[in-house]
């Protein structure tokens, strides 16, 4: 079975900053800012939530759809894709537009600052969710407004289990138009920042959100994440990883492993170990898609990390 993962496709321009951006930002100054950072070391990298998600998955043997539209440069990304083993079939080429372009500055707390030109992704409502007998599970990830809409109206209208993942996004979406989604998916996912944004558009509490949707996914960074289902709510422990290099597409990379726990059928504490697991190799990489590894190292490193098995 596959998973069709509806979202952003992006060159990310990944810049670092050796200092702290809190030491050049004036908090009693931010009306009138105007700062400039020295970044020496820059990289250009294949990025978009939807290939990230799909990246990861992949790495875990499973099949992941890619649906999204791309500009007339997408070809050296197409050929990565290519290479990797993933299908293309669902991305859309738009000739007279550039495909996202990401410029992502990290200071040493791996704080971000982040400015994105969503070229063709503004037109993923040309792409519509196809009834394949063979998608198990979906994700809505950042993308095109109207097509994150769309798409979400369509998985369900199919029967298809998705992730409401908005991610980015979010602040294109006002509070009815968000307890929309929650009305059509299955399970909904966001960062602690994500969440509070959340809470105060719909006006819902956590609890009152979790009651929504089968299950609701909060990713807290270092501390771990907490997942409320069934009534219950589940605190993830974080997996350590081994040094941490770039933050830059790590919830991309934890999707990825709520994708695979779905597909797989594994209760929620499992679920959710795979994918802290799979957020923690990723931020030991620079880059969103340079991390390798094979399942038996993955399991492995699973059992030596929460002591059990999958």
């Amino acid at each position: 079975m596959s998973a069709l993962i509806c979202g952003s496709m992006a060159y990310d321009t990944i810049m670092v900053f050796h200092d702290k951006f809190k030491h050049h930002i004036l908090p009693e100054k931010v009306h009138i800012l105007n700062v400039s950072f020295l970044v020496p070391v820059m990289r250009r990298e294949y990025g978009g939530c939807a290939g990230n998600i799909a990246y990861n998955l992949h790495l875990l043997k499973e099949e992941p759809l890619i649906m999204a539209t791309v500009g007339h440069d997408f070809e050296p990304y197409a050929q990565w894709l290519s290479q990797c083993g993933i299908s293309t079939r669902y991305i859309k080429t738009l000739d007279d537009h550039y495909t996202g372009q990401a410029y992502i500055t990290t200071d040493e707390d791996d704080n971000q600052i982040t400015a994105f030109h969503p070229g063709a992704m503004n037109f993923s409502h040309l792409n519509d969710v196809p009834a394949a007998s063979d998608i198990s599970v979906g994700i809505v990830s950042p993308d095109g407004k109207q097509g994150m809409q769309q798409h979400a109206a369509q998985f369900a209208e199919l029967g298809i289990p998705f992730i409401f993942d908005p991610g980015q996004g979010m602040p294109m979406f006002d509070g009815d138009e968000l307890l929309a989604f929650l009305e059509l998916a299955n399970y909904a996912t966001f960062n602690d920042y994500e969440s509070e944004l959340m809470q105060q558009r719909t006006g819902l509490t956590l609890e009152q959100i979790a009651e929504k949707v089968d299950a609701l996914i909060i990713t807290l960074g270092s501390k771990g994440s907490t997942i409320y289902t069934q009534g219950k709510c589940l605190e993830i422990p974080p997996a350590t990883p081994k040094q941490v290099l770039d933050p830059t597409g790590c919830g991309d990379a934890y999707r990825a492993g709520l994708l695979y726990g779905l597909m797989n059928d594994y209760d929620w504490d499992v679920t959710g170990r795979i994918a802290s697991l799979l957020g923690a190799i990723k931020i030991e990489h620079n880059g969103t898609q340079n991390h390798v590894f094979s399942m038996a190292e993955f399991k492995q490193r699973y059992q030596d990390m929460f002591g059990s098995t999958f």
